[in-house]
């Protein structure tokens, strides 16, 4: 039997967007960057490339590489210096990004800084060549183009994630679970449904009160209040995209619009 999709679910109801706002070489220091709500996605082909935050931390990025920030991080990247003095320039493609708005399940757990060496995740190798390709002409629809690739490798980084769980809480961890990945999986594609405890962990084969301890340590809350965040996500999504109070409620699961307009106000006090 195959083994149910961890990922798609999740992606098919919050929305991945990010903006190419650089493609090409790269040398120097640049801006300042994650002063602004959303996160960040730079792609080095090749080369070094160092990437300093706002709390003084620097991290030295061997290319080709993807590097993620998820959520607003502040930072700038520098170019190493060859043995003249001058700064190495680098093909480099950078973006801003947003993995679905603010409480967004995707990005609790994960670190603000994701760097992923691209000769252990190949299949985001192929996508960094495509996006320098399209990056080098001036073909009709370029941007959109670059836009689309980036939140390809987005995606393609959250897969390496989750295949090479290290420990961290979260959903991916979740996700990275066996037993666990199950119930989200579900949870995921049928948020509207009646969920108890005792459904949630049928779906994970475990008994209520493993289930319980096991996610709560795994993914960091309790299976509670995660389908209850899931849930106000995908309904701030819907208002988005201009469907009524009581429409939304009914495809998220609650029983009233008043339900669901007192669970938003709380969500935000």
């Amino acid at each position: 039997m195959n083994q149910p999709d961890r990922l798609a679910a999740a992606l098919q109801r919050v929305r991945i967007t990010a903006r190419v706002f650089h493609a090409g070489g790269f040398c120097g220091t640049g801006a300042v960057l994650g002063e602004r709500a959303g996160g960040h996605l730079h792609l080095l082909r090749g080369g070094r490339l160092g990437l300093e935050s706002g709390h003084g931390q620097l991290i030295d990025v061997i290319g080709p590489a993807a590097i993620l920030l998820p959520r607003a991080h502040r930072h700038h990247l520098t170019t190493h210096l060859d043995e003249r003095g001058d700064a190495d320039t680098v093909d480099l493609v950078c973006a801003d990004i947003d993995l679905g708005g603010l409480r967004n399940p995707l990005e609790h757990g994960l670190p603000d800084v994701m760097v992923v060496p691209l000769d252990q995740a190949q299949p985001l190798a192929a996508v960094l060549e495509l996006l320098f390709g399209e990056a080098a002409g001036q073909g009709c629809g370029r941007q959109v183009v670059l836009d689309r690739l980036a939140e390809v490798a987005i995606v393609h980084v959250l897969r390496h994630a989750i295949e090479r769980a290290d420990g961290r809480t979260g959903l991916l961890a979740g996700l990275a679970h066996p037993a666990l990945s199950r119930a989200l999986v579900r949870l995921h594609e049928q948020p509207s449904a009646a969920w108890t405890l005792e459904r949630m962990a049928d779906e994970a084969g475990m008994s209520r009160s493993v289930f319980a301890e096991t996610f709560a340590g795994v993914v960091g809350m309790t299976p509670g209040l995660y389908l209850r965040n899931w849930r106000l996500q995908l309904a701030r999504a819907r208002l988005r995209e201009g469907a009524t109070l009581k429409q939304a409620a009914r495809d998220v699961g609650y029983a009233s619009h008043a339900a669901l307009s007192r669970a938003l106000s709380a969500s935000v006090s």
